[in-house]
């Protein structure tokens, strides 16, 4: 019985370790965004960005929290989780998707691939459809995932008050940038 118990245990670790080697993971990327309007540009900074991505299928996940962006002015940080993100009742933003492309980027070999993604983006309880063309970088065993794409506030039902609609742009340009580890089993 003793036997047959580690065997079984050293299959499920063995298996454990090889579904792990294709997952890579952080809890450190960056999320930039840019609100360019007449009077005045809005940039949140957020450092603390989950990301998974598994090299065997292309799907990848994001997660982030409102309330972690910074801003220039604290104020801004107030009236972005207060007033438009509504940060109280939508504490987080997701996108889940997949590397269309995946059988083209050879995670094995340092480089930069180009890749397109496509999935859904969650923000203010509304989800969307996002596509865009980003890059992944491989180099020395490590991962970094790098994309930039527009979305409109309006699709996510985030309303820009007429008091300050010269001061809020209602397209916002999204930067992604993490670097991922291969996530150990």
């Amino acid at each position: 019985m003793k036997k047959l118990f580690v065997i079984i245990a050293t299959t499920f670790i063995s298996i454990s370790s090889l579904v792990a080697q294709d997952k890579y993971f952080t809890k450190s990327g960056r999320i930039t965004f840019v609100s360019k309007a007449p009077l005045e540009n809005i940039d949140g900074d957020h450092k603390s960005v989950t990301c998974v991505l598994d090299t065997k299928t292309g799907n990848m996940q994001f997660a982030v929290l409102m309330k972690g962006f910074e801003f220039e002015k604290a104020l801004m940080q107030e009236h972005f989780n207060e007033n438009y993100v509504e940060s109280h009742k939508f504490p987080k933003a997701e996108f889940k998707g997949q590397v269309v492309n995946n059988s083209e980027i050879n995670y094995a070999k340092d480089g930069t691939y180009s890749a397109r993604v496509k999935g859904t983006l969650t923000m203010h309880g509304e989800t969307k459809e996002v596509e865009t063309v980003g890059s992944v970088v491989v180099r020395s065993g490590k991962l970094q995932a790098v994309a930039e794409f527009m979305v409109l506030l309006s699709d996510f039902k985030i309303q820009i008050p007429k008091v300050v609609k010269d001061n809020v742009s209602n397209t916002v340009k999204i930067n992604v940038d993490c670097s991922l580890e291969q996530l150990k089993g």
